[in-house]
């Protein structure tokens, strides 16, 4: 029985104390991509809500540039290549998976709509080709952060010419 006195979802109570020692976070593909990326000097915050009214907390922010770094575990949200449904209680599992997918996709389109950059990556992606996954991440806060500055650029007015002519746009 589970607190409360309600029956627990876990079949075994083996299964109960292994699922409930998987990490929500933290988990060692997200702190493999935080170490590499600090080592590279990118600087971000993590876990966090991007959207501090919205209830998601994404794996990695990168809050001036706008980017959400997602790092999804095969098994929890389905990864086409590896999810395996478990035989014990398959519907509550199924079910499961189901609203993990259907949430990812919400969160996904809360924040574009929102200005973010979302990125989403497999745990297998991180562990099998770190590097490329780095480097996307690498790429998506450059070109955010560039496209800040030229954008910054070219909206910055001068203050008042010498000759009292007003205000004029910046030259570029």
């Amino acid at each position: 029985m589970a607190a409360g006195g309600s029956e627990s979802w876990a079949s075994l109570p083996a299964t109960r104390a292994s699922m409930r020692s998987n990490r929500g976070r933290d988990t060692s593909p997200e702190m493999v991509i935080r170490r590499r990326l600090h080592a590279e000097g990118l600087r971000f915050r993590a876990p966090v809500r991007p959207l501090p009214k919205v209830r998601r907390t994404a794996d990695i922010v990168f809050t001036r540039p706008k980017i959400a770094v997602f790092i999804d575990g095969c098994f929890w949200h389905g990864c086409p290549e590896h999810y395996q449904a478990p035989v014990r209680n398959g519907t509550f599992w199924s079910e499961k998976r189901d609203r993990n997918r259907e949430r990812d996709a919400e969160t996904d389109a809360t924040l574009a709509a929102e200005g973010w950059t979302v990125l989403r990556y497999w745990e297998h992606q991180v562990k099998r080709e770190p590097v490329t996954v780095i480097t996307a991440i690498i790429d998506a806060v450059t070109a955010a952060r560039d496209d800040s500055l030229h954008n910054r650029s070219r909206s910055r007015v001068d203050p008042v010419d010498s000759e009292g002519g007003g205000a004029r746009p910046a030259s570029s």
